[in-house]
Parts: C-alpha cells; structure tokens; sequence
C-alpha cells in the first residue's frame, strides 16, 4: 500500500525545516565572553581618548587640560557603547 502523498510531502518539510534550524542555530556566547567584550569596549575609549588628550596637550603646552577632558569623553562614549552593546544582545 503506498503512502499517502500528503504525507510523503509533510515528512519532507519537516526534514528541511529541521536542516535549516540546524544551519541558522546560532551558539549563545558565555557570560565570560559578553563582560570581556563589554569591559574591553570601555577600557578601549577611555585609553583612545586619555591618549588624544595626552597628544593635544604636547603639542599645546596645556598640560593638564586636555587629558582630563579627552578622559571624560572616552569614558561617556565608552558607556554609551556598553549600553549599545547590551541593547544589541537582548534582541
């Protein structure tokens, strides 16, 4: 007795709906690898921005000034990408 071919055709969606959720499954990244990431963003603007500072400051003779301020902004900037960051991994 032949299959009915409803069936036959349901059994092969499945198979390929199956296929295709094993290609598109994506690996969750550990907890350890998330706070890496989002520790090395804000660490990294904050250097950049000490390091600017620090340059600004050779080449003007302001010594103190403009690693202070370069500071402060690598430090909203490094937050506001953690928040951006944060924002992208909850989707």
């Amino acid at each position: 007795m032949p299959k009915d071919p409803f069936k036959t055709r349901l059994e092969i969606a499945k198979n390929k709906i199956s296929k295709k959720n094993l290609y598109n499954k994506k690996d969750s990244p550990s907890s350890i690898g998330t706070a890496f990431k989002l520790s090395t963003e804000l660490v990294s603007a904050v250097a950049v921005g000490t390091i600017i500072g620090f340059f600004f400051d050779k080449i003007f003779g302001t010594k103190p000034w403009f690693i202070l301020i370069f500071f402060f902004v690598g430090v909203i900037a490094g937050i506001s990408q953690v928040i951006r960051s944060a924002k992208n991994m909850q989707k």
